[in-house]
């Protein structure tokens, strides 16, 4: 196959995921707002200062409110890692790779794309911006369930796989992230006392807390859920789950040199995180440093296939 397609399937993939984990990363934050009570302190500039865009944000915004980071995160056009922006950069990729993909596969991404094109305004109403995330989580999922079903699991399956469980670890190391800045020490005593509500919203907003309750067999707490989220080897959504995927895929694709030494080496640096003895300023360093090793293996990953090429 030609690099320029299998590049534009893997930001197919990277784009859509992105899309499913900003509306993920929005829900765990309404839910807990509507789990702590009143009064317990809880911002929403911790949204994107995870993401790392808190000066594309004030370029555009004096107040880090709901309204103002809700609409950032979701609607905003100019901002390139907004959900609108997300899903039209993959509608884009999906509609230059029509060849190689089920149709239903298109029909899919363009009815999403049009769905939240024609919705955007609801974000700004809690109860309207729950239903309008929810219609972006089912409709990724049916583009993935769709791909399992009907598409053979060749070399485009598996830089679609690849580009996906990059942006699926990432995403996670950042939703622990959140978690770490919430329960930073200059964080509330009030804001402590709620830490099982955090942990639990965590878990909901990677559908891992049924898989949690089956592996861990213990009460929610924070040490268990970081360790079940970056090293449970069977939950998809786990970075070390993601790395196997990402192992596989690059095993299974020609020309690949040294890249399946590199993944090697990132699953043990994940292996060796031990968050029972490490503070959360510690915590918050890992993570970033873990988000930079992804970002460099993506970086080995587009040198290696998007410009040398692919043999067929």
């Amino acid at each position: 196959m030609l690099s320029r397609s299998a590049e534009r399937l893997y930001w197919l993939a990277r784009y859509l995921e992105r899309t499913e984990n900003i509306a993920r990363l929005v829900s765990v934050h309404m839910n807990l707002l509507m789990d702590l009570p009143n009064g317990v302190e809880m911002g929403w500039q911790q949204l994107i200062r995870i993401n790392t865009s808190e000066p594309q944000f004030y370029e555009k915004y004096t107040a880090a409110n709901e309204h103002n980071i809700t609409r950032f995160l979701l609607s905003d056009e100019t901002y390139p890692g907004s959900l609108f922006s997300s899903l039209s950069a993959a509608r884009e990729n999906i509609r230059t790779s029509r060849d190689l993909l089920p149709d239903e596969a298109w029909e899919q991404v363009n009815e999403m794309y049009l769905y939240v094109k024609n919705n955007r305004d609801s974000v700004y109403n809690r109860s309207n911006r729950v239903v309008f995330l929810n219609e972006i989580l089912k409709g990724c999922q049916r583009f993935t369930g769709l791909l399992s079903g009907y598409m053979s699991h060749n070399h485009p399956y598996r830089f679609i796989r690849l580009g996906k469980n990059i942006e699926r670890a990432d995403m996670t190391s950042r939703i622990l992230d959140l978690a770490s800045l919430l329960l930073a020490d200059s964080r509330s005593d009030e804001m402590r006392q709620y830490e099982t509500i955090l942990w639990v919203n965590i878990l909901k907003a990677l559908n891992a807390q049924l898989m949690y309750r089956q592996h861990v067999r213990s009460s929610v707490n924070g040490d268990d859920v970081l360790n079940f989220l970056l090293l449970n080897a069977n939950l998809p959504r786990s970075v070390s789950c993601c790395i196997a995927e990402i192992a596989g895929c690059i095993n299974a694709l020609p020309n690949n040199d040294a890249l399946p030494e590199e993944v090697v080496k990132l699953d043990a640096y994940v292996q060796a995180i031990d968050t029972r003895h490490t503070t959360q300023a510690q915590l918050r360093e890992i993570l970033d440093d873990l988000q930079n090793k992804l970002g460099e293996l993506h970086g080995r990953i587009s040198n290696n296939w998007f410009k040398q090429g692919i043999a067929e």
